[in-house]
């Protein structure tokens, strides 16, 4: 019996990817079926929830219990798909074979949420449905009108405003496939392919599992539309390397972490969410890359000199060359897994394709390049790998979607982020726009805790995005300051998903994985307000401002790198030194601000930076160990 509902939850993960590929492809239309998106996304959710309770049982095996609540929860969906039509036009009327089945299927979905996503995020969603229902009785600005609960049922479940909404009409037809992407790319090999060219290209220099780590997940993570993703991906290789070479172990995970959360920011998918942005902005998917591109290399830049300054504070050797693979063989057997990118950014750029349908090509392009290179076909257990395990995968995302679907439905239904909007500009004209960034930030962090990168966005893009712009932020800064936070979320404790799922490939403490984390992560923290002020830093503006903001940031976070150094010190001396560099470093990333975009006092501030890191690069006075290592 165990076994069958086993087999019966991998069918159901099967199922996932299945419709979402189907209906990418508009395959109905072919046979004469009309289709709206709410009508697959009852089906695809029920399909979810019923997968969620054999994949998370509440024992050790799942059994009756999950097999029946799972039945129980794809025909509360499935009703909402089959009626959705008729009660479009008749959304007046609750009777109760409407709005029971609805109240049914939303208490098994938010139990489906609580098993595969935790339970933060789902408490969250109780409270905002506990609003919906009971804001009538709020005092002041949270007031909301009355709504019975037959009323607010339909509104969660049937409306275009609810879960059978934006988000997961977004998760459907467009992160669906480049989550099914990155698991082709698992698959296939690529994932192997981009951690041995990087072992190849960074293994034997100081600290080169950690660089490893670096390179790798950042490569990986432009593809792969999930942090916990990559760091299952690549963690699993680099951190037992770094700990073997001499990294302790909440250094190797929260390293991992904040590499793998930066493949969601770095072009040309972050996560899914550039099309995103594009979409919502009105704007180009082109215009979106060339404004997050600065960003994403001056953080890989900043992480990459403080891994090295960990090496050199700590003596760490690299690997022996000749336990490395050489970079031209691997190239030679593996360069295929690079063309399934350039088949995206064709039909993408080119042909302007619809992002999902475009990822749909690129995973097509990647399987016939897997035969070709092995010269056999996908064997049955990479088949059943790529769809049930695509669908495992995408099991949490869809949940998290739906709960998602509830707070964005819930802020418009009952005004609530209007009335956050109105909040947020009124602290901004009280207390300026600096302390109003500082609450947004506190806000998204809080708001994206453990969902995925897309969610993440669609959900504060509504909430805090009009109060950033009615502030005067220019627009394109606004999306990515509330991303760039939203997805910090991943790494901010108490929540701090990556860190946390690192943290337990390394065995390290969860606590000290986070905030080590925070640390290598600081110049994600730090450049959303420095543009907020000064968009020339996501090149908009003169050439002049562009290179000034440019060459500011750089210097920057170099200095970064050496302030982990200076902390090796050890006693009084190591912190104070540390904290002047921290000190330093904000000066000379914010002189754009305070002597002015287009000012040759930023620039001369930022030479001066620089000249003493080059003087001071090859050795540091009282180290345990020379900075330049014969590794």
């Amino acid at each position: 019996m165990t076994g069958a509902i086993k087999l019966l939850g991998k069918v159901y993960c099967a199922l996932i990817p299945i419709i979402g590929v189907l209906w990418i492809l508009q395959v109905q239309q072919y046979f004469g079926v009309a289709l709206v998106a709410p009508e697959v996304i009852g089906l695809i959710l029920g399909v979810s929830v019923a997968a969620a309770f054999i994949v998370y049982p509440y024992g050790k095996e799942p059994g009756v219990l999950e097999l029946l609540l799972g039945f129980v929860a794809l025909a509360a969906w499935l009703w909402m798909s089959f009626n959705y039509n008729q009660w479009l036009v008749d959304m007046a009327n609750r009777p109760v074979e409407k709005w029971v089945p609805g109240a049914v299927g939303i208490v098994l979905m938010m139990e489906g949420m609580r098993k595969s996503c935790g339970i933060a995020i789902t408490a969250l969603v109780w409270i905002l449905i506990a609003y919906f229902l009971l804001g009538h009785m709020m005092p002041g600005v949270l007031e909301t009108e009355y709504a019975s609960v037959d009323k607010a049922v339909l509104q969660i479940y049937a409306d275009s405003n609810g879960v059978p909404g934006i988000v997961m009409t977004v998760i459907i037809g467009l992160v669906l496939a480049f989550i099914i992407m990155g698991k082709v790319m698992e698959v296939s090999g690529a994932t192997t392919f981009f951690t041995d060219l990087s072992m190849g290209w960074m293994g034997h220099r100081r600290g080169g599992p950690a660089k490893v780590a670096v390179v790798a997940s950042s490569v990986f993570g432009t593809i792969s539309g999930s942090t916990v993703g990559n760091i299952m991906s690549t963690g699993i290789v680099t951190i037992p390397l770094m700990i073997q070479s001499g990294f302790k172990r909440h250094h190797a995970a929260a390293i991992e972490a904040v590499a793998s959360n930066g493949g969601q920011i770095a072009p040309p998918v972050m996560g899914a969410t550039a099309f995103l942005i594009a979409e919502f902005m009105d704007a180009t998917y082109a215009e979106v890359v060339t404004a997050a591109i600065v960003p994403a290399a001056i953080y890989y830049l900043a992480l990459f000199a403080q891994v090295d300054a960990l090496a050199v504070r700590h003596g760490l050797r690299g690997l022996a060359r000749g336990d490395l693979p050489r970079v031209l063989p691997v190239l030679k057997s593996g360069w295929v897994f690079v063309l399934p990118l350039g088949v995206l950014i064709y039909f993408i750029f080119w042909l302007g394709y619809n992002a999902g349908l475009s990822a749909l090509y690129a995973v097509a392009a990647l399987i016939v390049l897997m035969i070709a290179r092995n010269r056999s076909l996908p064997s049955r257990a990479q088949w059943i790998e790529i769809i049930s395990g695509s669908g495992k995968n995408l099991l949490p995302l869809m949940l998290i979607g739906a709960g998602a679907g509830i707070v964005v439905g819930i802020l418009n239904f009952t005004g609530l982020g209007f009335q956050l909007t109105l909040i947020l500009k009124s602290v901004a004209e009280a207390h300026g726009l600096f302390v109003m960034l500082v609450v947004t930030a506190l806000i998204a962090i809080v708001l994206g805790m453990g969902m995925p990168t897309a969610a993440v966005y669609v959900v504060l893009s509504i909430v805090l995005i009009p109060a950033l712009i009615r502030a005067g932020v220019q627009d394109m800064a606004a999306h990515l300051f509330v991303f760039y936070y939203g997805l910090l979320s991943m790494l901010t404790p108490p929540v701090a998903v990556a860190s946390y799922v690192a943290g337990g490939l390394a065995g390290a403490n969860m606590w000290r994985t986070g905030l080590t984390g925070m640390q290598l992560a600081a110049v994600a923290y730090m450049l959303p307000f420095l543009w907020a002020f000064n968009p020339a830093i996501l090149l908009f503006g003169s050439w002049l401002a562009c290179l000034i903001a440019l060459a500011t940031a750089t210097v920057a976070a170099l200095m970064l790198g050496r302030m982990v150094i200076l902390y090796g010190y050890g006693g009084a001396t190591g912190r104070l030194s540390a904290a002047t560099t921290f000190a330093l470093a904000l000066v000379v990333g914010s002189s754009t601000l305070w002597a002015g975009a287009e000012s040759p006092v930023a620039l001369i501030v930022a030479a001066v930076a620089l000249l003493a890191w080059f003087v001071t690069r090859r050795g540091l006075p009282g180290l345990a160990v020379p900075v330049r290592n014969p590794a």
